[in-house]
């Protein structure tokens, strides 16, 4: 995870908290401007418009589905209507921008599959396909949005360099109210696969989000400045963070997601009341995790999160919180913090450790955590030796039903 790049436009590094719970030939771009309202006289006398109103099936509009005909333009086309219809077959694109206000309720559905092209010069911004200023937005079906990641992962530098160039995220929403994205799957991201920034009432359910374990910042989910954002039913295997909250968000709800490989599950710079349950972690790198910038230039907040319902199956560090979070050692070492961390519990954890260390809470001398919790925590390391440890340091907060070795509180 690069939490510098959480939102569509760059983010200071020195700025950004997380807390943590983790992939053909199109040479421009196209953008449709937003409709202008018709003159009431143009309304009185009925003016025809200039597509056909309803559904519009991109393959009538002369989309081909063969994997290398540019279909951006149809899309564009089609996005003027209320209803896109993405039939059966691969079609491929550059980027997309779908921009409102749009007056009526837009659905995209998506039958067939959405190829991001690897010339990275059809892409003028940071991401592949965004859509922006819309109310009432829903993309469901069953097909794929694939980024063809693996054309162009080896020029992601940005485990080197903060300054460096970022790849296209595949799904933007930006800026909008009720949206649902249900069904799909999200293949092999530039880098993020679904990145929202300040929306409102979302609801994310039954979506498949995959990615090789190795692919560079191909985060599964990643909101910023967003509030009442629920996540349901959705399996994530990416190369970075499954789910990672981003700045300014609260009222978020994580329901029966499974993760891994990846990251974990993760959340960043004041954010506020958290509830992820009922939730299956394998194979992760992490497993909850609440981790800020050792270098944080801003007074942040991490406030009211509960995990409840977790299992681990063989993560590493599966409960942790870390004050001092320096990627690569790119960041500079303060050895101080100034993001208060409050109000966290952790309750019905249990499973298995890939690391000795099950439970690792490092906050800062200078701003020790408060109201740390955990109840009913059973994690064991499975590996060899089977000594299972916790390691607490500057932290306040109470402990009960914890096995011995993790009650460190």
């Amino acid at each position: 995870m690069v939490s510098s790049w959480r939102r569509t436009s760059s983010l200071s590094a020195a700025a950004t908290v997380v807390a943590a719970a983790a992939a053909l030939l199109v040479s421009v771009a196209f953008a449709v401007p937003p409709a202008t309202p018709a003159t009431p006289a143009a309304a009185a006398v009925g003016a025809t418009p200039s597509v056909p109103a309803g559904p519009l099936d991109i393959a009538q509009l002369g989309a081909k589905g063969d994997g290398k005909s540019d279909s951006t333009p149809f899309i564009l086309q089609a996005w003027k209507n209320a209803t896109i219809v993405i039939p059966p077959g691969n079609y491929l694109t550059g980027a997309l921008l779908l921009e409102g206000p749009c007056t009526s309720d837009i659905i995209i559905r998506l039958d067939g599959n959405l190829l991001g092209t690897g010339d990275l010069n059809a892409y003028k911004t940071n991401n592949w396909i965004e859509v922006q200023h819309v109310n009432n937005f829903a993309i469901n079906g069953h097909g794929i949005i694939d980024g063809q990641g693996p054309l162009v992962w080896s020029q992601n530098q940005c485990n080197k360099n903060y300054n460096c160039k970022i790849l296209p995220n595949s799904l933007v929403i930006d800026f909008s109210t009720n949206v649902t994205v249900r069904g799909i799957t999200l293949l092999n991201s530039k880098f993020f696969h679904l990145n929202l920034f300040n929306c409102k009432n979302v609801l994310i359910e039954k979506v498949n989000i995959t990615a090789p374990g190795n692919s560079p910042n191909t985060d599964g989910i990643h909101f910023g400045d967003s509030t009442n954002i629920t996540i349901s039913s959705t399996t994530i295997a990416t190369g970075d963070d499954c789910i990672s909250v981003g700045p300014g968000s609260k009222m978020i709800r994580v329901n029966g997601v499974r993760c891994g490989p990846g990251h974990g599950i993760s959340d960043e710079k004041d954010v506020e009341d958290i509830i992820i349950t009922n939730c299956t972690l394998k194979g992760t790198t992490n497993g909850l995790r609440i981790k800020s910038y050792e270098d944080s230039k801003s007074q942040l907040k991490a406030t009211k999160f509960l995990y409840d319902g977790v299992t681990m199956d063989n993560v590493s560090y599966p409960i942790i919180i870390d004050q001092k979070y320096c990627p690569n050692n790119i960041c500079s070492r303060s050895g101080t913090s100034k993001v208060a961390v409050t109000d966290i519990v952790f309750k019905n954890i249990v499973g298995t450790s890939a690391t000795p260390e099950a439970v690792t809470l490092n906050c800062a001398n200078n701003l020790p955590c408060q109201g740390v919790q955990l109840h009913n925590v059973d994690l064991k390391y499975a590996g060899i030796g089977n000594t299972t440890i916790a390691v607490c340091k500057n932290v306040a907060g109470k402990t009960s039903n914890v096995a011995k070795e993790l009650a460190c509180l």
